[in-house]
């Protein structure tokens, strides 16, 4: 009866408001950054195509429908284990067999807008997620641990948003001994807002890209390209993250999004 009454109490809370949902998704479409990898070191995703079937026309005169060209790591989407050769051995480190229970759970925000507007290659340390858990509570087993940097202002400009010039990518992230810590805490995943979980400048680090070496190393999943983290609370919003479920699928494209109190 307790279950009942909390989720009937949810239930009038978003018809009146006082629970608002909080879109975390960039726009999906041909003009979503994509991830530009060296093409001596491995093949591109495609840009997202959109191609129309009809539109009340004679190819359908009662409906507007269209077919999509996209990776599964398109815009703002889910990393499942599989997707990094750390995962790759989880029965259940796939989008299809990820319980569905994972994708719900509260999130904590860890603000680095600051530091980032001063260095887009900022990282993000064990001892900085201490601060934060000293000034807002501690993480807590099951919970999603984000990274809050605005970084998402840039996703409708391509070249912003990935920010290479001739020594590489410059994007904020975690470090190695940050991901080290939040896996400790038994945290459910980790999300970024830029192109992938990781640092621009995660391939020199040992291990290199952390967030994807370590964190599907330990079965967790990430999340990348989220957008208006800044409308969150440090803590007390839920975030929900659900990939469609892709046969043997390695990430998905998600609309990710808060339930925050609008009180």
């Amino acid at each position: 009866m307790l279950t009942k009454s909390i989720l009937e109490d949810l239930g009038t809370k978003l018809i009146t408001g006082d629970v608002e949902v909080i879109d975390l998704s960039g726009r999906l479409g041909p003009e979503t950054p994509i991830l530009q990898l060296p093409p001596d070191f491995a093949k591109n995703t495609p840009k997202v195509e959109i191609h129309k079937i009809s539109e009340y026309d004679e190819d359908g005169p009662f409906f507007a429908w269209n077919w999509m060209k996209l990776g599964e790591h398109s815009g703002t989407h889910f990393d499942a284990p599989h997707h990094w050769i750390t995962g790759k051995d989880y029965a259940d480190g796939y989008t299809d067999t990820i319980s569905p229970q994972n994708f719900v759970a509260p999130v904590n925000v860890i603000d680095c807008s600051a530091e980032t507007a001063a260095n887009p290659d900022f990282l993000l340390t064990a001892d900085r997620v201490k601060e934060w858990e000293a000034e807002h509570g501690s993480i807590n087993a099951g919970e999603w641990v984000v990274m809050r940097s605005d970084w998402y202002h840039r996703n409708t400009d391509e070249a912003k948003f990935l920010n290479v010039d001739e020594n590489g990518p410059h994007s904020p992230g975690p470090t190695v001994d940050c991901i080290e810590y939040i896996l400790s805490k038994g945290i459910l995943g980790w999300g970024n807002e830029c192109i992938g979980t990781d640092a621009g400048c995660a391939g020199g680090m040992e291990p290199p890209y952390p967030a994807h070496n370590l964190l599907h190393a330990a079965n967790r999943y990430g999340l990348a390209s989220l957008a208006n983290l800044d409308k969150l609370p440090p803590k007390g919003a839920i975030l929900i993250a659900a990939p469609l479920k892709i046969a043997d699928g390695t990430g998905s494209p998600i609309r990710a999004l808060a339930l925050v109190s609008a009180s």
